[in-house]
Parts: structure tokens; sequence; C-alpha cells
């Protein structure tokens, strides 16, 4: 293993609280030299956000080392689509799609849904439902697929159930830039300039972090935050290894 792809939510913090140790792998890392990426389907804030969010916590991060399911749908639509976009996604990461006409009436050349939280509801959802109803339909794009993830308050609803809800009541197939997404993992590959074979995924997700990223070619290393819960080693699926947290990390690689 050559390179490393850091998932954050759940990695790095949980919440608003860094998870102890994770600094100084990173710093590690660093000083290793290490070949990494921060891949994250987090939606609900763009890249300088994600970035500030970190050094609130004391954890530095270079913005051109994050790859967002925002980032990647912006240079997919910029080869695939030709009009104006129906962003559902936070108001914060709209700015990541500020190069594209934007309208929420009908027309649209494609149907963006990201993370929303709180602020789906029926209107909202039915909206989306009614855009991708035309015919023909607009491009259909998820940021990701992540059921859901570990708040302060608990477990909560991503984006990929109301992707789902969609996908059944309209009949189409998103296409997803995100992970679980193939596609994914092979974008953070070729900016690394490294063989998915040569790259280990670090996250807290069994599915959409171990899984996927093993389906895609990748190692894969399961960490007991965040998301987390014993019965994820009870799935059928065999993480490359199992740390307690990021902060073991160092100590594993060199045994490696």
């Amino acid at each position: 293993m050559q390179g490393i792809l850091f998932d954050l939510d759940g990695v790095l913090y949980v919440g608003d609280t860094a998870v102890e140790g994770a600094a100084e792998a990173l710093h590690w890392v660093d000083a290793s030299a290490i070949p990494h990426l921060f891949v994250t389907n987090t939606t609900s804030r763009p890249r300088e956000g994600i970035v500030k969010k970190l050094s609130a916590m004391g954890i530095t991060v270079d913005t051109g080392r994050i790859l967002t399911p925002a980032v990647a749908a912006g240079r997919w639509l910029r080869e695939h689509v030709d009009g104006p976009l129906a962003l559902f996604v936070s108001q914060a990461t709209q700015q990541e799609f500020s190069a594209f006409p934007q309208t929420m009436a009908e027309g649209v050349a494609a149907v963006v849904l990201g993370d929303l939280g709180r602020a789906w509801d029926f209107d909202t959802l039915n909206h989306a439902f009614h855009l991708l109803m035309r015919n023909p339909p607009p491009a259909f794009i998820a940021l990701g697929m992540t059921r859901y993830w570990r708040t302060e308050e608990g477990l909560q609803l991503d984006v990929g159930p109301f992707v789902r809800a969609l996908e059944y009541a309209t009949g189409l197939e998103a296409t997803v830039l995100g992970k679980p997404a193939r596609a994914f993992y092979e974008a953070a590959a070729n900016m690394l300039g490294l063989p998915p074979a040569e790259l280990v995924m670090i996250g807290d997700d069994i599915q959409g972090d171990v899984k996927a990223a093993q389906a895609s070619g990748l190692h894969a290393i399961l960490v007991k935050t965040g998301k987390f819960t014993d019965t994820d080693l009870e799935q059928g699926i065999q993480p490359d290894a199992v740390l307690d947290s990021i902060a073991d990390l160092p100590n594993w690689w060199s045994r490696q």
C-alpha cells in the first residue's frame, strides 16, 4: 500500500469534536510523505467550510486534498450536461456549482440531490419528483448514497434514502458521484496517480467505505469511531484491518 484515502466524518471527527489522536496521525502521514486524499460524502458544506471546521479542531488540511461529491459532480456535469441545474443541496454547497446556470423551474437539464438534513419535507421531495418526471427526463445526479451519519444527537438520515425514494417513484436510476460509486474511488486514485490496488480507504462505514472500496479494488480499514457498531462485523464483510481509531494508524502501518 502506497497511498491513503481518509473519510472525514466519523474518522477524523464526530460532530464538532476531533477524534483523539487524529491530528497527530495526520502529522505522521505528512512527515512520512505518504500520498493521501480526504474523500467525503459531505454535501452540507463546501471544501472551504470543511477546511475551516477541521482547523477549528486543530487539524490542518489543504483544500486541494479534499474530494467531495460536489467536486466530482461538477466535473461530470461539464462533460455531459448543457443547461441549467436544479440544486437540492445546502445553500453553502451551492457555491461549488456557481459556474453553472441554475433554476428550480421546468426545463432543467439536471437535478442534483445532496444532503438537506431537516430541510427535506414533502413539498421539496415532490418538487424534485415533478422535475424528474419530464419527458425526456433531466439528468439525475446523486451526491453520494450514504444512508445515515452520526451526529451529536444520534444517527441522522443522509441523502441516500431520498435518492432511493425518487428512483422508486420515477423509475429512473441516479448517476452517483460519491461513495460508494466506483467512479468516485477511481477519481481519487487518478488524483493521486496510483492504482486502486495500492490504496487503502479508512472509514467508519462498513458498507459505503469498506465494502465499496474493496469492490473498487482498494484495501479498506474500518475504525471503531463514528457510526461504527459491533454488528458491522457480523455482515460478512471483512475489512483488511479494524482499528480502535485513526490514532492507531501509524503503529498499524509500520507493521505492514
